[in-house]
């Protein structure tokens, strides 16, 4: 109850009263009252069943009905109103929900929910039930609700489920509702970049299932096969797989379409002739894992072994299994499932050595001694290879780049980049190895350069719109990113976002905090900014870039790291 007192006379004066329960009190009693079927004025009828009413409950709470009733329309006069597009359970939740604002959505009711929430317009409860499908997403059911969303016009639920089909393709590939898709259908699924597959055999694969499952569609094989990237499977698979596939043999459009693929292997001084979509690596990168700080400084600055874990599902870092040798300024990258720390410094000396970690054995071991010590170094994994990239070996900045091959276990020295670069950033982005910024002792840069594995050629990129040299660089939703470091006058919290499609480089919203000497990980279709040093004082916290929202967000800081540390993550399984 408010009480107000006005000012002037007493002749004039006046109080207002204003109870704020009223409307809480009055709908429950206007329920009562239809319950008891008094003062009803409609009926709405669907199929055999009818529901008595009131027309001002109903126009004012769902606006089908207020547009109804106060037009003049023949369904504002009459006494009983034939209602359809509807079922008859979904109009008694939504009428129940009309008089109660309250509404249960469960797996048996949610589709005629929806469809008559969107029918009656009233738009949060259509809302509320496509959060509810999009908590029950599986491989097996995803696209049988996407379809369900895009017959009703809910783009919300269409790009959840989209994303959801980009992120574990594989597994739906493996549904039955995948071998029911249409063939437009499918088309327009397998043509897309955003596919998140380890690599274009799983899409190959996926294909050739849906072509298998009825005889009448391989007539359809060469249109499909057209979509697969053929040029990107291995020379193995496809002289082994794809040439032995007997609907493959027998159509001469297949054939071409094999033959463009084995010119791209065997003529790569031609690749320029044959470059289509079909030789454009998909750019789907969205993991799901936990993040590695490794190695790093404490908050007095000294070198450390510890190795800290976050786990996006609880929120929460942790310790894990600490290295044999402290390592800051160390390269850190993941391929096939473990994490590689590249050298580093101890504390006295700069490394060559490299430790790995296997997460199913909890373990960490010596791997083979990279060929040159380097630390301030960038690192990046890339098909079945990592690249490690200048860095600092205790004289000089480094332009030297090596190769490591897990599964052969050698190093080799591959093209050096086109300047030296300490504390410069690595990342891969489609099909190329991108080395931006860093120092030679002299100069900071804002160059950027990119490595062709094919070729073993360095290239210039379009250079960033800031100097940076100790900055953090990842990859995401086929984009490249930059953020932090410092240009030679200050410390940068601010955040660019490189195009390929475009050429270009743009601004993004900042970091919380300035940040040198950051890591940058990818994960869950988020950036993740790890540590650093703010110009005083070394940081333990984290926070979170959100490329929908380009928003930073404060997440939990790390338990012992005081920043500098390596990052990586390492996917769950």
């Amino acid at each position: 109850m408010e009480l107000k007192d006005s000012s002037g006379s007493d002749d004039d004066k006046y109080v207002i009263f204003k109870q704020d329960d009223l409307f809480a009190e009055s709908f429950p009693l206007m329920k009562e009252i239809r319950r008891q079927g008094k003062l009803c004025d409609v009926t709405l009828k669907v199929e055999d069943q009818s529901f008595s009413a009131h027309r001002i409950v109903l126009a004012s709470t769902i606006p089908y009905f207020y547009a109804m009733f106060t037009h003049n329309l023949v369904e504002s006069r009459i006494k009983e109103i034939e209602m359809k597009e509807i079922e008859p359970q979904a109009l008694e939740s939504l009428i129940n929900f009309a008089y109660g604002g309250v509404v249960r959505i469960d797996n048996q009711n949610v589709q005629g929910l929806m469809v008559g929430a969107s029918f009656l317009q009233l738009n949060k409860v259509r809302d509320a039930c496509a959060d509810f499908l999009i908590s029950r997403f599986h491989s097996h059911n995803v696209l049988g609700i996407r379809q369900f969303a895009d017959s009703l016009g809910c783009p919300h639920l269409v790009s959840a489920a989209e994303k959801y089909i980009h992120q574990y393709f594989s597994k739906v590939a493996q549904s039955d509702e995948f071998t029911a898709l249409a063939f437009d259908e499918l088309i327009d699924i397998v043509r897309r970049d955003e596919l998140n597959v380890p690599t274009e055999e799983s899409i190959f694969e996926a294909c050739m299932k849906w072509i298998k499952f009825d005889e009448t569609r391989s007539s359809m094989l060469p249109q499909v096969l057209a979509k697969v990237r053929l040029p990107l499977l291995t020379p193995q698979f496809l002289a082994d797989r794809v040439a032995t596939e007997d609907l493959i043999r027998t159509s001469h459009q297949c054939r071409d379409l094999l033959d463009e693929a084995k010119d791209f292997h065997l003529m790569p001084e031609r690749r320029g002739l044959v470059q289509s979509y079909r030789t454009k690596p998909r750019c789907g990168d969205y993991v799901v894992g936990q993040i590695y700080a490794v190695g790093g400084l404490t908050k007095n600055g000294e070198s450390v072994s510890t190795v800290e874990i976050y786990d996006p599902v609880t929120k929460e870092w942790r310790m894990g299994e600490a290295m044999s040798m402290l390592r800051s300024r160390v390269g850190v990258a993941t391929l096939n499932g473990k994490l590689y720390a590249f050298g580093g410094f101890n504390g006295s000396e700069r490394l060559s050595t490299v430790e790995v970690y296997d997460p199913k054995a909890k373990a960490w071991y010596q791997g083979k001694a990279m060929l040159c010590k380097r630390s301030a170094v960038g690192v990046a994994s890339l098909d079945d290879y990592v690249y490690v990239c200048g860095g600092y070996d205790g004289v000089t900045s480094l332009s030297t780049v090596e190769c490591y091959c897990p599964k052969t276990d050698n190093w080799v020295t591959v093209k050096p980049m086109m300047k030296y670069r300490s504390a410069g950033g690595v990342s891969a982005l489609g099909g190329f190895v991108y080395a931006l910024g860093g120092h030679d002792g002299l100069s900071i840069f804002d160059s950027v350069e990119r490595y062709d594995p094919v070729t073993d050629t360095w290239t210039k990129v379009v250079p960033m719109l800031n100097r940076r040299c100790r900055l953090g660089v990842a990859t995401l939703n086929g984009k490249l990113y930059a953020c932090g470091g410092y240009d030679g006058n200050q410390f940068l919290q601010s955040v660019e976002m490189y195009d390929p499609n475009k050429d270009a480089w743009k601004l993004v919203a900042p970091m919380n905090v300035k940040r040198s000497r950051v890591a940058l990980s990818a994960n869950m279709g988020r950036l993740y900014a790890i540590g650093g040093y703010d110009g005083e004082s070394n940081l333990s916290t984290v926070e979170v870039y959100d490329p929908e929202t380009d928003s930073w967000t404060f997440i939990a800081s790390m338990l012992f790291h005081g920043g500098g540390v390596g990052a990586g993550v390492i996917p769950m399984t």
